[in-house]
């Protein structure tokens, strides 16, 4: 079983992700929306049950989402480390129900099941501990 994170720890958290905030604005001023989406994913924090950090970085990852112009190139250069972790933020944004945000998840979520196949889309939905 995945071990929780305490609760003296949430704060620790909220700052690692504003500090990622700032690389990913930065990353995406210089034109690099995928680098920014890597950086997104990058120690997310599934282990919490915290909503405010997973509320937190879900808007550092939504940025990133909503950046991405070029879907198809960014599958050849995120690596498949990601796939998993970008899915479940995938199904967040379109439990939003915001149009923009749906049809950006709903464009990334058919190359990402191309890429990476069904199982991509079954771990995500299976896996009940490492929520988003």
């Amino acid at each position: 079983m995945a071990e929780i994170v305490e609760a003296d720890n949430y704060e620790g958290i909220i700052t690692r992700i504003e500090h990622k905030s700032r690389k990913i604005e930065s990353l995406l001023k210089q034109y690099k929306p995928v680098e920014a989406l890597k950086t997104a994913l990058e120690g997310s924090p599934p282990k919490t049950k915290d909503e405010r950090c997973k509320s937190a970085n879900w808007i550092v990852v939504h940025r990133a989402i909503m950046a991405i112009k070029d879907v198809d190139s960014l599958f050849s250069a995120l690596d498949p480390e990601y796939y998993d972790i970008l899915m479940k933020y995938l199904y967040r944004g379109l439990s939003t129900g915001d149009r923009p945000t749906c049809d950006q998840c709903l464009r990334i979520h058919e190359k990402l099941t191309e890429k990476a196949g069904l199982g991509c889309i079954l771990r995500c939905l299976a896996d009940t501990v490492n929520t988003v």
